[in-house]
């Protein structure tokens, strides 16, 4: 009985030492084969990431052949970073929250929702560097653009302002229109659908988002410019997977530098504007919103 408490208290040791000795270790400066030896993840040998493909030119359906295909440029940003790291990609759609609930509990190795590095998330999830400069917007319909002449006028309990839930535009509402109805929707598209219902005053919306949706949509303006600290994208990593991060980190960086990132984004707007599906598939109601896609 001695000797196996002995044992069992050798092996905790070893375990305990072992981990110090990881949470030590200074990935960000291993080479990308120093990474690829130690980075483990979910499912071995496979890059498995969370994503919620209502958010074009980020993550969408395109139609093709009248058939959905995940497409954006942070759709081709995964396909890239699992091919630098030498993993397989699987790609999970989901709603926004379950990106941020995934990522929080381990289920995903990479959330890549044009997630904004936002320092109340560090606690959940780790970020890479920035992928992408964006911005946030105020977003109205063409006959009501002239009553939003600065963020002030959105502050009125007359108002009801659409953001999404559990995004950074959420908490963006909540900040400059904290008097105004502020109405959390699930999706980006379901916000665009009540602005031009009229159910909505006014939306914060990413702002590549948000132009992406105005040149679709003429009815819609983007009025106003949002004050935001953290500006960008980057991709949310599971905590605590310091190898992961530092490997993602080299490959934003190649994708910057050779040009790939920029050439995500041209594309990634041009298909945005041809017909796209935004939202989850599902058995009920898809097949007829994709073709309706199809036929615009």
């Amino acid at each position: 009985m001695k000797k196996i408490l002995s044992l069992l208290l050798a092996l905790m040791m070893i375990l305990s030492l072992s981990a110090a000795a990881m949470a030590d270790t200074d990935y960000s400066s291993m080479s990308l084969d120093e990474l690829k030896a130690v980075i483990t993840t979910v499912t071995p040998g496979k890059l498995t990431v969370a994503t919620s493909p209502d958010f074009a030119p980020y993550e969408f359906y395109a139609i093709v052949d009248g058939n959905p295909q995940l497409a954006g440029f942070d759709m081709a940003l995964a396909q890239y970073i699992a091919d630098y790291i030498g993993l397989e990609l699987e790609v999970i759609p989901m709603d926004f929250d379950g990106v941020l609930n995934e990522l929080a509990a381990g289920g995903v190795d990479l959330g890549l929702a044009g997630l904004s590095p936002d320092p109340k998330r560090m606690d959940a999830m780790d970020f890479s560097s920035v992928y992408y400069q964006g911005g946030q917007s105020f977003v109205t319909v063409k006959a009501n653009a002239d009553k939003f002449k600065s963020l002030e006028d959105t502050n009125d309990a007359k108002l009801s302002i659409g953001a999404q839930n559990g995004s950074i535009q959420m908490d963006l509402a909540n900040q400059y229109s904290p008097d105004a109805d502020i109405v959390p929707l699930v999706k980006v598209t379901d916000i665009v659908a009540e602005l031009l219902g009229g159910k909505l005053d006014g939306a914060y919306i990413e702002t590549a988002v948000a132009e992406n949706y105005a040149i679709s949509y003429p009815d819609l303006a983007v009025v106003l410019p949002v004050p935001y600290d953290t500006e960008g994208s980057a991709v949310g990593v599971v905590k605590g997977n310091s190898a992961l991060v530092a490997a993602v980190n080299l490959a934003v960086a190649a994708a910057l530098e050779d040009g790939s990132m920029d050439a995500f984004v041209a594309e990634a707007n041009e298909i945005s504007t041809g017909a796209t599906y935004e939202g989850l598939l599902d058995a009920e109601g898809a097949a007829e919103a994709i073709a309706e896609a199809a036929a615009k």
